[in-house]
């Protein structure tokens, strides 16, 4: 059997990432299962905004979203983070998120997702700053990023990096985000336009399984036609899936390479015949910009 696979997600009533794929059909992804899959034939664009893509156009398997030119241009189109619509009625919120030392953003997302969009970021910890309007929210983004001197983006390859190497201790974790919290009640304006929120630390540690994390861990490039990716999962964190591959041995597959793949089952004893990058490297990019 074959199944294409859309993206990975964090739904919002569930702490537990899933692969989706086409036809609505989604797999938890537990810790502790055995998976194994190899890619067959040619990555093709997912479509946007719910709609498959006319072409079926072949995108590079390096990239993390699986939309070719097109189709990238239509999903921006409609895009909150592109101000594709402003008049959106829905109500946003606006976070402070945290990676790891001196990576701490701030961000907004639609409030019914919920911590959906802080999940799928990898944020490790987060604490909600106001909600209101989405212009309300997005101006008050842009003032506080720059009054607290933080960024709107973080690199991926940087989240990845130190997330195995993180403090034990929660209140450690949780303290750059608490004295943001504190500095953006300070800057003067947004609350005149949003409600403010207290502070309330929300910790995805267990979530992703920090502590089950190897340091260092060689990352899957990309897939390739016939290779294969199998494992035993270990934890999941963003979009990232760590796979023992043998003998404690771990590997880390960004779960948004899968994306317009189809893929075939594979024995969970196969290893990984696709190629590797050091962990350092650079790939994956920047968050994508979705709401």
């Amino acid at each position: 059997m074959t199944w294409r696979c859309t993206g990975v997600g964090w739904p919002a009533e569930a702490r537990i990432a899933v692969l989706r794929w086409e036809g609505g059909r989604i797999s938890p992804l537990t810790p502790g299962k055995r998976l194994g899959f190899r890619a067959d034939g040619e990555r093709v664009c997912v479509g946007a905004r719910g709609n498959p893509c006319p072409l079926r156009a072949g995108v590079p398997g390096r990239v993390a979203r699986a939309l070719c030119r097109e189709c990238a241009a239509l999903d921006r189109v409609g895009s909150v983070a592109a101000d594709g619509v402003p008049d959106d009625p829905r109500t946003y919120r606006v976070y402070l998120a945290w990676f790891g030392p001196g990576m701490v953003k701030v961000g907004i997302t639609a409030e019914e997702r919920g911590p959906a969009r802080l999940l799928e970021q990898g944020a490790v910890v987060f604490s909600w700053l106001g909600r209101g309007p989405l212009m309300a929210a997005r101006r008050t983004e842009e003032v506080l990023r720059s009054a607290l001197g933080v960024p709107d983006r973080i690199a991926y390859a940087e989240k990845r990096a130190v997330r195995p190497l993180l403090a034990a201790d929660p209140a450690e974790r949780a303290a750059e985000v608490e004295e943001l919290h504190r500095r953006a009640l300070g800057v003067g304006g947004w609350t005149e336009t949003l409600h403010p929120l207290p502070y309330e630390p929300l910790d995805h540690a267990a979530a992703f399984g920090l502590d089950r994390l190897a340091p260092a861990a060689p990352v899957v490039r990309q897939l390739v036609d016939g290779g294969a990716v199998a494992g035993t999962l270990v934890a999941v964190a963003g979009p990232d899936l760590h796979l023992d591959t043998g003998e404690g041995r771990q590997v880390v597959l960004d779960a948004r390479l899968l994306a317009g793949w189809s893929l075939v089952g594979a024995d969970p004893a196969s290893g990984v015949s696709v190629p590797l990058a050091d962990a350092a490297a650079r790939s994956g990019g920047t968050q994508d910009g979705l709401f």
